[in-house]
């Protein structure tokens, strides 16, 4: 009897493919998608969105000729994942939803579905790789390419659960996907790949937020100097220099959030340098909390490199990150992902 596994398909090139390679591979293959975004007050764009959604990925599952479903999981995309966003950003922060639905919600979501139907595993088209180590234990691992690994998100898997995951496209480039895709015929590999978060349109996720989080304020220097009016703190994120409609000799960057005086203070680029910070919430795939003075390497955006730092353990899930050199704009609210190498050993949100 072949193994059966449920491939979370988002209609793009990554999961579709990913559920194709399982079909290679012997699988039975059924596809599910969460919608998100159908909550109350959600916008006419989103729901739109929504119906695109449904339509790509039933297009992606019937191109495959595997079952396909979709599942409405709105309300606790809300109360999980946006409730927090606005909270997070009222207290001048810059949080990283992508990274909270991974961890509380989509993983959960899909590993419970896989286990009241009969599948023995969940598949994604994250490129990350499951690597298991000369202990036996199984290691979350970057993506073979470099440009598109995605473990910066996936710090809060659990440990139990690796032996039920699979990332098919993990050991692939993109290009090596788009080719696979390009050669089947799928639909996938013409699609333009999403940038923005699920949920905004343009860069901006106003109909979250009251007219009071939205009210302007100073733009000051560090000096005190008022220099201007932002549009309302949401709009902004530490490091940020496009759109803060100021002029000055020196380009100016938004150097710190101050939500008590509802002011952005900005300064010069060498204002924006950190060499530590302070996480919450920290999450460690062995489920044991590391040592302090351990060496590893840590990444504060998705983007960026992961660079050599001192790990130290703090008090009720906090730890404290050592740069051996300074970091530019160290973003309260995102995620810090903390590495072996290639391995993810865990992670937390910048305090």
């Amino acid at each position: 009897m072949s193994k059966r596994v449920v491939v979370c398909m988002s209609g793009g090139v990554d999961s579709t493919v990913a559920a194709y390679l399982l079909q290679e591979q012997g699988y039975e293959v059924e596809g599910i998608t969460f919608s998100f975004w159908s909550f109350s007050g959600a916008p006419h764009y989103l729901e739109k969105a929504g119906r695109c959604l449904v339509n790509i990925t039933s297009l992606a599952a019937r191109e495959l000729e595997i079952p396909h479903h979709t599942i409405d999981a709105s309300a606790q995309f809300y109360d999980l994942v946006l409730r927090d966003f606005v909270e997070r950003s009222r207290l001048g922060e810059t949080p990283n939803p992508c990274g909270r639905c991974n961890r509380y919600l989509r993983f959960d979501l899909a590993l419970h579905y896989a286990a009241k139907h009969g599948f023995d595993r969940v598949a994604t088209g994250h490129h990350v790789q499951i690597v298991k180590g000369e202990d036996e234990r199984l290691h979350l691992c970057q993506g073979r390419d470099s440009q598109k690994d995605q473990s910066y998100f996936l710090y809060g898997l659990k440990a139990r659960d690796l032996g039920r995951l699979v990332f098919p496209v993990g050991g692939m480039t993109k290009e090596e996907v788009f080719a696979i895709a390009d050669a089947q015929g799928l639909r996938a590999a013409s699609l333009p790949e999403s940038q923005d978060l699920c949920f905004v349109q343009g860069g901006r996720a106003d109909f979250l937020f009251s007219s009071k989080d939205l009210t302007p304020g100073p733009i000051i220097d560090r000096q005190g100097h008022i220099l201007g009016e932002h549009k309302g703190l949401p709009f902004y994120t530490v490091g940020q220099r496009r759109g803060l409609g100021v002029t000055a000799k020196r380009a100016l960057y938004v150097i710190a959030i101050d939500k008590t005086r509802n002011a952005l203070i900005v300064g010069q680029e060498e204002g924006l340098y950190a060499s530590s910070l302070v996480a919450r919430e920290g999450h460690f795939l062995s489920g044991e909390a590391m040592l302090a003075g351990s060496r590893v390497s840590a990444k504060i955006r998705y983007r960026s490199p992961a660079y050599a730092c001192t790990f130290c353990p703090l008090d009720n899930e906090r730890f404290s990150i050592d740069f051996d050199e300074p970091q530019r704009a160290i973003t309260p609210g995102q995620i810090v992902a903390i590495y072996d190498g290639a391995r993810l050993l865990g992670g937390g949100i910048i305090e």
